[in-house]
């Protein structure tokens, strides 16, 4: 899993590439909390290149969620078909707006 982050005046957009897993779900777990931490309270997390979305992964977001949701938001962009179900599956999808592009979920802010 690759993770990269934009900084922006009002978000932060958190891009994700390749598989969020048990082995991998605590790197993306502490880059988000770092942001956090911050004061970065409205988050863009871009699943467009996520290829595998477990359960752990789908807690790290739920908790993301949480951390920011009392002075600001989380939105997905784009999320790739398998994220997508993942989402879906779990009923967490309703959590969030899902974008259809980067750009909208940056632009929401």
């Amino acid at each position: 899993m690759e993770i990269q982050i934009q900084e922006y005046k009002r978000v932060a957009v958190v891009s994700i590439s390749g598989r969020i897993d048990s082995s991998s779900s605590a790197d993306l777990e502490a880059s988000l909390q770092a942001l956090v931490d911050k004061g970065k309270r409205n988050l863009v997390l871009d699943l467009s290149k996520v290829e595998f979305l477990s359960s752990s992964g789908l807690r790290v977001i739920v908790n993301a969620y949480k951390a920011c949701k009392e002075v600001g938001q989380l939105c997905v962009a784009q999320p790739s078909e398998r994220a997508a179900s993942s989402l879906s599956i779990a009923g967490i999808d309703t959590l969030f707006t899902v974008h259809p592009t980067r750009e909208a979920a940056i632009a929401s802010f």
